[in-house]
């Protein structure tokens, strides 16, 4: 039976029902969209703050070590379904791609959770506070 969780900031740092099967699925879905550019062990490309010779940013790590947790979970959301150039806007360029049309809300916060469960504790609960803020 398909029940609906709802993952608090304190269990985990999202603020929005997520699906158990979503939940569960976010780390395969991880792989399956966002691995080849991010890293297999969301460990980000090469060089990843240096500008590429098209003048675009490598992928970022979203591991600990990269920035997205200094993001807070509705410019995440925003960012994975409406890609970055969207997000950011002013004629901004950039590789990353919106999955709106190919996952679903709750799959993107699946990936979400995911990703935010690989980060130690610290990490966490700045991108919390960040959340709240938003």
């Amino acid at each position: 039976m398909r029940g609906l969780l709802l993952l608090t900031a304190a269990l985990s740092g999202l603020a929005y029902p997520v699906g158990a099967d979503e939940s569960r699925d976010g780390a395969a879905l991880y792989q399956q969209n966002c691995a080849s550019c991010h890293g297999v062990e969301l460990e980000g490309q090469p060089d990843w703050r240096r500008a590429g010779p098209d003048g675009r940013l490598p992928a970022p790590p979203h591991d600990a070590t990269g920035h997205t947790w200094h993001h807070g979970d509705d410019i995440l959301f925003r960012i994975t379904r409406d890609g970055t150039a969207a997000v950011v806007g002013g004629g901004y360029e950039g590789n990353m791609p919106g999955f709106g049309d190919s996952l679903s809300d709750a799959q993107i916060r699946a990936i979400l959770d995911y990703i935010k469960s690989t980060w130690p504790e610290r990490q966490r609960a700045h991108q919390r506070e960040v959340t709240r803020q938003e």
